[in-house]
């Protein structure tokens, strides 16, 4: 499955105020897991996402990608249309934005399997996630995967 053009990902972007409602906003993302992302920052953070097959819901992909991705049932609460970006690799990601606060230590993210080190016939496990963490808008700008960075401003135009 190396060839991502036509592949759909679905995901919950959370987001809550700072300081209790009185600051900016700050939005949950995860640090993609993985010996290719390990020593990475800029562009290495993501909603927390995945695929999904055509004859699914993406609101309902959206749900179980963050289950499965966080190890956590996706919050309650309004969820905010922020439409769907296409990113480098061509795969087209579908992204809601809800309101909520989560503690990133109660996350027991997903794992995968891969070999690794290449050719080396070894499988390893490896979290989908490595690490979550609530950032605010701008450091969020710096580090989340390029496209998925519309997403961003358009929860902000929501917000203001």
């Amino acid at each position: 499955m190396s060839d991502r053009r036509g592949r759909r990902s679905a995901g919950l972007l959370l987001f809550r105020r700072a300081g209790g409602g009185t600051g900016g906003l700050e939005v949950l993302l995860g640090h993609m897991g993985g010996p290719f992302w390990a020593r990475r920052d800029a562009g290495a953070w993501t909603i927390p996402k995945g695929e999904y097959e055509p004859d699914e819901p993406a609101w309902e992909a959206a749900r179980r990608e963050f289950r499965e991705e966080l190890g956590v049932e996706p919050p309650e609460g309004e969820a905010l249309p922020l439409g769907e970006v296409r990113q480098k690799n061509g795969k087209i990601v579908t992204a809601w934005a809800v309101e909520a606060d989560l503690d990133p230590a109660a996350i027991a993210p997903g794992t995968f399997l891969m070999e690794w080190p290449p050719r080396s016939g070894r499988i390893q496990e490896f979290p989908e996630l490595d690490r979550v963490a609530w950032l605010g808008l701008d450091r969020a700008r710096e580090v989340i995967v390029t496209a998925q960075a519309a997403f961003l401003d358009r929860l902000a135009e929501h917000s203001l």
